[in-house]
């Protein structure tokens, strides 16, 4: 099992060139970077862990920029989307802005991506209907998918449509699309057609139980599961133990960072990448 590192990605936060050579360092296989582009002052939605929005989310910076920063101090360490919200970019351009990354980084670009829980940021950035979000990110990225990978790339869906384009460079090594999805029409869509699956451990009721009805739905999509990667956000209280039983459970990487508590504290994170680096061997 591979272990990621998830950042908020903040101006207080460190610097993404220096977190991610030390985190290269330290044996980290990967750095995730999330992404809202502004958050709207009059908002209905509710956050979803409940109380008050961190202020952190209001402080983000580019995730795509950052991780350029974060490749051009590194050579191995993959760079991650954790989530990206594709569906609030315009298709083209942000299939560019991956595809440029991709080739710079020598390939080393994963897209973590998601409908996002923020309704009103949804809909100031895109006319795409909130009501049937999942259906239009299925497209979204089936229409990137055919820009990364067909010589005439067009897409003709019910939300995207366009005849044939010219899009090049293409990427290095075509991303992975890995998909973060919770709830039942979400887990639905990741097995159908995502790389992968990335859900919050907090919010599983049984971690092994989730991954092997997961499975069995990527099987039922006539897909083989093992082509299916598990990336495990822990926003539980982060151990040895924990890491290791996520293991067993069949996790193909856990994401780890500071909790939600200790964002914008700098201070806390070389504590951790130590501490967690010591263990990695035995993941």
């Amino acid at each position: 099992m591979h272990l990621g590192f998830s950042s908020m990605n903040t101006v207080n936060d460190q610097d993404p060139a220096t977190l991610a050579r030390i985190l290269e360092e330290a044996g980290f296989e990967s750095l995730w970077y999330g992404e809202h582009s502004h958050i709207p002052r009059c908002r209905t939605t509710a956050y979803p862990p409940g109380g008050e929005l961190p202020e952190p989310y209001k402080e983000m910076m580019d995730p795509y920029v950052s991780l350029m920063a974060a490749a051009s101090a590194t050579t191995t360490l993959k760079l991650g989307t954790g989530i990206a919200l594709l569906m609030e970019r315009e298709l083209f351009s942000q299939a560019k802005t991956i595809a440029t990354l991709d080739r710079l980084s020598g390939g080393r670009v994963i897209i973590g991506t998601g409908v996002g829980w923020n309704q009103e940021e949804f809909e100031n950035a895109t006319s795409l209907p909130w009501q049937r979000r999942y259906l239009a990110m299925k497209e979204t990225v089936a229409a990137t998918r055919a820009l990364f990978t067909e010589e005439s790339p067009e897409y003709h869906g019910e939300f995207i449509d366009f005849d044939p384009v010219w899009f090049e460079p293409k990427p290095i090594h075509i991303p992975e699309m890995v998909f973060g999805a919770m709830g039942p029409l979400g887990v639905r869509h990741a097995a159908q057609w995502a790389d992968g699956w990335m859900p919050v451990d907090v919010a599983l009721p049984d971690v092994a139980k989730s991954i092997k009805d997961f499975r069995q739905q990527v099987s039922e999509f006539g897909r083989d599961p093992a082509n299916v990667d598990i990336t495990l956000v822990v926003m539980a209280e982060v151990t040895p133990d924990v890491l290791k039983h996520y293991r067993d459970c069949g996790v193909s990487r856990c994401n780890i960072g500071v909790g939600m508590q200790n964002w914008n504290k700098p201070e806390i994170v070389m504590p951790m990448i130590e501490q967690y680096s010591k263990i990695i061997a035995e993941l």
